[in-house]
């Protein structure tokens, strides 16, 4: 029971809470090793919440009792164990959870020490995505009167391929992904499949801390000698065996083959030297340097260079890694890349299916689609299927599966009808054809919030009006529907027709052609709901008229100077980093829809602004911009951060109302009362323009009528008054 997972165990058990236990299990950080203790001495903001909740405090000191005693038996996800007779002459045997499953009492150390073989088989999703994309690649090549691809044959020398691994647009690409080994291609620029078997291998704490990668990269590009393996002791026979590696013993395959080439070794006897030499125990690394020696020495090989070498492989072997595993998880990073090289479109939606549950990643994914120039058009169920798929070379329709509150069964459904029926018209025609029982009323809404049934809508390119329709209509459709249903059953046809249109031409979107259509705001946060992502919109755009006057320019616009600089953006990733002195501070990722920037916040500022700057908010910061290396853009050091309402109620100077040509009397007065009283006890002051047959002024309202100038109070005075009516004085 690690540090997070024991408290979230012991609140379920005290019956706390979750939001309590989530908030408690995120104060811990996410580090290997990290215990209960040292999550407390850390950090600051734990010790606080623990001291001040009762609560909490009762969790802590249960969890601190229970804090590393095994918490359940596991069972290894494909782990075979092969015995030479009954499994039990050998080990203790338990069923699993399932009843399905015969698993040893013995954990994986002791299998092998009684002597049974284990395999480890491994399953890797990403097989499943170069099916899929294979599937939709050879469809549309067959279409083409084109060969199949076969990604068994594909060249390993694509020049095409290299150079999207060396510009680092590796998202999506097997094991190419993070953040750290972009920077380490950048710094590599992989030019053969060697290299990327390298990449592997290299991109590990071990190495990396060694500086064995940065020996590797200055050999590979000629900044240092290549030796084999030393430039003091070097021997010509290692050359073919250290070649592909630029000198570097990097894979245990490597000390084997110099444990045979110099040391005279077996393979048999290689193999148990690599063992050794992973277990690092001294007197069996005494008892094979021995054999080496001996061997070299019968080699003709002098005496002290075969110490030398046999040091340096005891040095590398700590860090060697496993070449044939390497060049298999190599192979798949190649294939990857290919088809995302030269199907995107296939590719991405392959990757996008495959993690259409997870919309964190498909929030990173559909912004790599917008930087590959690839769109992702809008969930259609015209258009779309289950999965994401590709419409055209440049184009993927979103997946109806990835709209929660909508499973496989009423997609499947819906599929069905399209199929047997065609395009579906409209809401009424849509209700009329699925089956109630699969896409029911609470299927329906997502539906339309996520924006999948604007092609049904009353006015197709607008989706603020057509979705407040179909949504104030969707009860009327459900129980028209549900009235023909039952007329079908019955076996009354209708004397005029078959659809509801036909039938009852008076149901349609007329009758609800009054319905208030949805604030951007609302529409996106329907997109949010359902997809789990902004989509038709950036949350920043309703800002930008705002934002042009509290910052002035785009993050686009914002270029390296000596000079401070503001800037505002929708909070996309927030990350907190440990500096060397203990302290934590964070790095904002900043988007308006117009570029992607990162925000550095020192660690003192970064702990008054830490409950503020939560993903989702929009902030107004200032600070310093540079160049930043990594991503060939800028970014910036924040020397104040705001959300924007607190810069809004620090510069705002006022807001004014037009209310000339609107004929607002005492109702008008009213109902203006009646919307700021929940606002008021405010700073910002309230003006309204009003013109009458002979006379046209501004009338500012007293000090009892300043207002806090919050989102929701701006979205009511829009609504009421029309948007080109509500004037923001900065």
């Amino acid at each position: 029971m690690a540090a997070k997972a024991v408290v979230r165990d012991v609140a379920r058990v005290q019956g706390k809470a979750y939001g309590l236990a989530d908030k408690l299990s995120k104060l811990i950080p996410l580090e290997i090793g990290m215990t209960l203790a040292k999550a407390r001495e850390q950090e600051e903001a734990l010790e606080d919440f623990i001291t001040q909740d009762e609560e909490a405090e009762e969790i802590w000191t249960m969890a601190l009792q229970l804090e590393g005693i095994a918490r359940n038996a596991g069972k290894h996800a494909g782990g075979v164990v092969i015995a030479p007779t009954e499994l039990t002459d050998f080990s203790p045997l338990f069923c699993d959870e399932a009843g399905s499953g015969v698993v040893t009492q013995f954990d994986k150390d002791d299998v092998e020490a009684v002597g049974l073989v284990k395999f480890d088989f491994l399953g890797l999703r990403t097989l499943t995505i170069i099916d899929w994309a294979l599937n939709s690649v050879n469809t549309r090549r067959r279409r083409e009167g084109l060969d199949p691809v076969d990604i068994e044959q594909l060249p390993l020398d694509d020049a095409a391929t290299y150079e999207l691994m060396q510009r680092a647009e590796t998202t999506a690409v097997f094991q190419l992904e993070s953040r750290g080994i972009k920077d380490l291609i950048k710094r590599l620029q992989p030019s053969r499949f060697e290299d990327i078997v390298a990449l592997v291998a290299l991109f590990r704490p071990g190495p990396l801390q060694s500086g064995m990668v940065d020996d590797f990269i200055n050999r590979k590009h000629g900044r240092e000698p290549v030796a084999y393996p030393h430039p003091k002791y070097q021997h010509e026979a290692l050359k073919p065996v250290l070649e592909p590696t630029y000198g570097i013993i990097l894979y245990q395959e490597q000390v084997m083959q110099i444990a045979q080439v110099l040391g005279a070794y077996t393979l048999g006897g290689a193999d148990l030297l690599r063992r050794a030499m992973g277990k690092k125990k001294p007197e069996e690394m005494a008892r094979q340097r021995e054999i080496f020696l001996k061997g070299a020495a019968e080699n003709s090989i002098d005496g002290n260079l075969a110490e030398n070498i046999f040091d340096l492989m005891e040095k590398f072997a700590g860090y060697g890694f496993n070449k044939s595993h390497s060049a298999a998880y190599a192979l798949l990073a190649y294939q990857t890349a290919w088809l995302k090289t030269h199907y995107p479109a296939e590719f991405m939606a392959a990757v996008l299916s495959a993690d259409m549950q997870n919309t964190d990643k498909i929030v990173v994914l559909k912004d790599e689609c917008k930087h590959m120039e690839l769109v992702v058009a809008a969930p259609n169920v015209n258009e779309g299927a289950y999965q994401f798929s590709p419409a055209t070379e440049v184009e993927v329709v979103y997946g109806l599966g990835a709209i929660k509150g909508l499973g496989e069964g009423p997609v499947e459904n819906i599929l069905a009808a399209r199929e047997a029926g065609g395009p579906f018209k409209d809401l009424f025609d849509f209700c009329a054809r699925v089956d109630g029982r699969k896409v029911n009323k609470r299927a329906l809404e997502a539906l339309i919030r996520s924006g999948a049934m604007d092609c049904l809508g009353p006015v197709e390119d607008d989706p603020d009006y057509s979705r407040a329709v179909m949504l104030a209509a969707m009860d009327e459709a459900i129980k028209a529907a549900d009235q023909q249903n039952r007329n079908s059953d019955c076996g009354i046809s209708d004397l005029f027709g078959e659809s509801l249109a036909d039938c009852a031409p008076e149901i349609g979107y007329g009758a609800f052609s009054d319905t208030r259509r949805l604030s951007l705001n609302e529409r996106l946060q329907g997109e949010q709901d359902t997809l789990g992502l902004y989509f038709s919109a950036h949350p920043v755009d309703q800002y930008v008229d705002e934002l042009e006057q509290v910052v002035g320019s785009r993050l686009n616009a914002l270029q390296p100077s000596d000079k401070s600089q503001r800037a505002a953006g929708l909070v996309v990733g927030v990350r907190a980093i440990k500096t060397r002195r203990g302290d934590v501070m964070g790095v904002l990722s900043l988007d308006d829809n117009s570029a992607r920037i990162d925000v550095t916040i020192f660690a003192e500022q970064f702990r008054e602004c830490r409950d503020k700057v939560n993903k989702g908010a929009v902030v107004v910061v200032e600070g310093m911009v540079s160049e930043d290396d990594y991503t060939g853009g800028v970014k910036m050091r924040a020397d104040s951060v705001q959300p924007l309402f607190e810069a809004r109620q620090a510069m705002l100077k006022g807001l004014l109302i037009d209310w000339r040509g609107q004929g607002h009397g005492q109702g008008g007065l009213d109902s203006l009362s009646s919307i700021l009283e929940r606002y008021r006890g405010g700073t910002c002051p309230l003006k309204i323009r009003y013109s009458r047959g002979d006379a046209e002024g501004e009338v500012r309202l007293s000090d009892d009528w300043a207002v806090k100038p919050e989102d929701e109070l701006l979205h009511l005075l829009r609504d009421a008054y029309g948007e080109d009516h509500l004037a923001m004085e900065y």
